[in-house]
C-alpha cells in the first residue's frame, strides 16, 4: 500500500469515528515554517484516553495497531507505511491534553479538513529531543522564527514550568542563529526564565539530563550515582515505563548507527519510596 493512501485511510477512520486527533510532525512543521521535507510517517496527536477508541476505529477498517510504548506512543501499521499516534513524549512530560485541541490550527491535509498541533506545543515537545542521533533544536528555532510574533508566549512559558532553563537555552541559541530576528522574542524573556529556574532549584543529586536524552545520561544515573527524576513520585514515569523506553534503544539504533551497546539494560538508581 502506498504510504499516502495508508495515511488517508487512517485519517478517514479516525475522523469518521469522531476520534479527535491533530496533525503533528513534518506536516505541521511545513505548514508553519514553509520548510518541506520528506517524512517516513504521519504523526497524529490524540489524548491518552482516546487510544482505545482509536484502536477500535482502525481495526474495524482492517488497520493493524500496536501500543509501542504505553506511556506515549502507539502506531497504525501497514506494509511499507506507518502512522505514529502520539499522546505524550518519550520523557513523559508533554502529555497531549485539551489545550492542544483548543489552540489547534485548522488546515487541509491529504484531502481532509483537519487541525494542526499548535506551534507552542510543538516547540514544547521538540525542545526536549536532544539525542546523539536526533536533535530537534533546529525545528524549535525555525518555529520560533516563523511564528514568534503570533505565539502565545505566556502559554509557552507555562508549558515549561519547572523546566524553564530548557526554553531559555533554545532562546539563547535562537539569538545566535538568527541575530536579525531576535525581536520576535519578548525582550527580557531569557532573563525571566533563568530567574525562575534559579528560584526553583532541584535536589543536588538529580540528573535532569534524562529528560533530554534517554541514552546519553544513563551513565550518570547508573554508575554515577545520581537520581533519575523521571521516576515517580518526582517525575511522570513509572520504573517499568522508564526501563521499557531505555531497553528499546537497540531497536532505534538498528536504524541509526550511533549507539553505545553498554546502555540499554542498565537500570537507573532510584530514590527510595517510603
Amino acid at each position: 500500500m502506498a504510504a499516502t493512501v495508508f495515511y488517508r485511510a487512517v485519517l478517514q477512520a479516525l475522523l469518521e469515528a469522531d476520534v479527535p486527533c491533530l496533525i503533528g510532525g513534518a506536516y505541521a512543521l511545513a505548514r508553519y515554517t514553509r520548510i518541506d521535507r520528506r517524512t517516513k510517517d504521519l504523526d497524529l496527536m490524540i489524548e491518552r484516553r482516546r487510544w482505545p477508541a482509536a484502536v477500535h476505529a482502525l481495526r474495524s477498517r482492517g488497520i493493524s495497531t500496536r501500543l509501542s510504548f504505553p506511556h506515549w506512543l502507539g502506531k497504525a501499521i501497514a506494509s511499507g507505511a506507518q502512522v505514529d499516534i502520539i499522546f505524550s513524549s518519550g520523557n513523559g512530560l508533554c502529555d497531549v491534553d485539551e489545550a492542544w485541541f483548543r489552540h489547534a490550527e485548522p488546515a487541509r491535509v491529504l484531502g481532509f479538513d483537519v487541525r494542526l498541533a499548535p506551534p507552542e506545543e510543538l516547540i514544547w515537545s521538540k525542545a526536549f529531543v536532544m539525542e546523539r542521533e536526533r536533535f530537534d533544536g533546529a525545528d524549535v528555532l525555525h518555529l520560533i522564527r516563523a511564528m514568534g510574533r503570533a505565539l502565545s508566549w505566556p502559554r509557552l512559558c507555562a508549558r515549561f514550568a519547572g523546566h524553564e532553563a530548557v526554553l531559555a537555552a533554545h532562546l539563547v541559541l535562537f539569538a545566535y542563529v538568527y541575530p536579525g530576528s531576535i525581536d520576535v522574542v519578548p525582550h527580557g524573556l531569557v532573563d525571566t526564565l533563568l530567574a525562575r529556574a534559579a528560584d526553583a532549584r532541584a535536589p543536588a543529586d538529580w540528573c535532569r539530563g534524562t529528560f533530554l536524552s534517554r541514552a546519553q545520561y544513563l551513565t550518570d544515573v547508573t554508575a554515577g550515582g545520581l537520581i533519575d527524576p523521571r521516576q515517580r513520585p518526582d517525575g511522570p514515569l513509572t520504573l517499568l515505563e522508564i526501563d521499557r523506553w531505555t531497553n528499546a534503544i537497540d531497536t532505534y539504533a538498528a536504524r541509526r548507527p550511533v549507539h553505545d551497546p553498554q546502555l540499554p539494560l542498565r537500570r537507573s538508581r532510584r530514590r527510595a519510596i517510603a
